[in-house]
């Protein structure tokens, strides 16, 4: 039998609680699961998205959210936070712009639409009660 070439997609998701520890859990997970993807060159920008995502889920709403990886192809990976808050904030609107200089809040995400390949955000509608909410998300790739 010859060995394949090619791996197959993957998916991990993982639930996460209102807890300020969550954010750190979500980072380790992520090197985790990059290293064992032979994905370990995108480390550092990844952690800094899923940090930024998974930080303002977990500022921002009041129920329990989840970080989803997805192998997106080509040496590529999609971070995705949903949480329960529908609002979806600035910069993931069309034409929000930029944080004000001085501004207390909003960089933390600005800095996603900085070093992401790509991002954006939806909302959640329908199911059973408490299961709307948003979902942001973005990729980064390998540098060729």
């Amino acid at each position: 039998m010859v060995g394949s070439t090619v791996s197959p997609p993957w998916t991990y998701t993982l639930q996460l609680p209102q807890d300020p520890r969550a954010p750190g859990v979500a980072r380790a997970t992520l090197r985790n699961v990059l290293c064992a993807h032979g994905m370990p060159e995108l480390t550092e920008v990844a952690e800094l998205l899923a940090s930024e995502l998974v930080t303002n889920a977990y500022l921002y709403s009041s129920g329990p959210y989840s970080l989803r990886l997805r192998d997106a192809g080509r040496s590529r990976v999609r971070l995705s936070v949903r949480d329960t808050d529908p609002h979806i904030p600035a910069p993931f609107r069309w034409g929000a712009g930029t944080p004000e200089e001085l501004a207390e809040r909003g960089r933390g995400l600005f800095l996603v639409t900085l070093y992401a390949e790509c991002w954006g955000g939806y909302p959640m509608r329908g199911g059973p009660p408490g299961q709307g909410g948003k979902v942001l998300w973005a990729e980064c790739a390998v540098k060729a």
